[in-house]
């Protein structure tokens, strides 16, 4: 048995005991490293439902994991007990036209943990001990990566997977809307991808904050300026915060011929002023999930190219897990709360 986190409907999370799933040939048992709380999770445990997805029977969210290998399969060769392990939550088929085509996060059958876009759901990370197959985990050697860290590697992968999505930014100004852990993670990317200038806006001065300790240029208040104080200013604009007002801000900050980079998750019905885009002609790209740039992020990690530990606000055990979710969505208070086990 091992102790899970199970969200059963909106405000309704539940610390259980389920059995531990036998393993196969090719998987391996770990026991939990640290797994960070996502937005979705949020969304999850507030709401109920994130966007289209809705919880409709009990969901183990968390999907930005790392853990240590415990026991292995009789076919398995990639990981032996005692290593340390990121954790690939994409289950992409790699057989479909989108798989085939090297767009693995767009797979007609995407398997993605912690999410209830499937029925039964992809079951997640949230518990004590899992079992995952041996392609979705990359062993960590260097012993100063914590597994703390070693967990970003999902967050981190929506920054990178953003800024290639956007193109080449050498020398440019990225706008990002939005301070949170993708937001400040899209920091790290637009610098590790050359840009001159990054300008991050948010309500809150929190997540400016730390926009700034990652290497954000200059941070501005988008809810105490006349969003025209920022027009022509950036060749790439990226939501990372949900909000229309903050796609609205990305839409009139970014020149004419400039991309806005769509990452965070609006309501279904929004204004959108489409006459304004393609009179600036305007790109106007959605980016969903990550594919390769999970490996990406897990080598930026790991060779500390980008370091991610400043956005580590706190690190509860999952008995804890009801005080973590409550921490993680006050956001004057933190950035990235992690579970670790119990």
């Amino acid at each position: 048995m091992t102790l899970t986190c199970r969200i059963h409907a909106a405000h309704d999370l539940r610390l259980e005991q389920l059995d531990t799933p036998a393993l196969g040939p090719h998987d391996v048992r770990l026991r939990l490293g640290a797994a960070g709380i996502c937005g979705s999770d949020l969304h999850y445990w507030q709401h109920g439902r994130v966007g289209a997805f809705q919880v409709r029977e009990p969901l183990i969210p968390g999907h930005e994991a790392s853990g240590v290998v415990e026991a292995i399969g009789s076919a398995v060769t990639r990981v032996q007990p005692g290593d340390r392990v990121a954790i690939n939550p994409s289950h992409p088929c790699g057989h479909c036209d989108y798989c085939r085509s090297g767009r693995g996060n767009l797979c007609r059958t995407m398997f993605f943990l912690g999410s209830a876009s499937v029925f039964p759901h992809a079951q997640g990370l949230f518990r004590d001990a899992f079992v995952m197959g041996e392609t979705q985990l990359t062993p960590i050697t260097e012993a100063d990566i914590g597994l703390g860290e070693i967990a970003c590697a999902e967050p981190l992968s929506i920054g990178l997977h953003a800024l290639h999505r956007a193109g080449p930014v050498l020398g440019e100004t990225v706008l990002i809307t939005g301070g949170g852990t993708i937001g400040c993670m899209t920091v790290l990317a637009a610098r590790l991808a050359g840009a001159a200038r990054v300008i991050v806006g948010d309500v809150m001065d929190r997540p400016l904050a730390m926009a700034r300790t990652v290497g954000a240029d200059e941070v501005v208040r988008t809810d105490q300026i006349d969003p025209k104080a920022l027009a022509d200013t950036a060749d790439v604009a990226i939501e990372c915060a949900g909000h229309p007002a903050a796609l609205a801000t990305c839409l009139a900050a970014v020149k004419r011929g400039g991309r806005v980079m769509q990452v965070g998750t609006l309501p279904a019905e929004i204004a959108f002023p489409a006459n304004s885009v393609m009179a600036r002609e305007l790109d106007y790209r959605g980016v969903f999930r990550a594919h390769l740039a999970f490996d990406w992020a897990v080598q930026a990690i790991r060779s500390r190219r980008v370091d991610v530990r400043p956005l580590i606000s706190a690190q509860l055990p999952l008995t804890q897990a009801a005080d973590a979710f409550a921490l993680a969505a006050d956001k004057t208070r933190s950035t990235k709360v992690q579970l670790i086990p119990s």
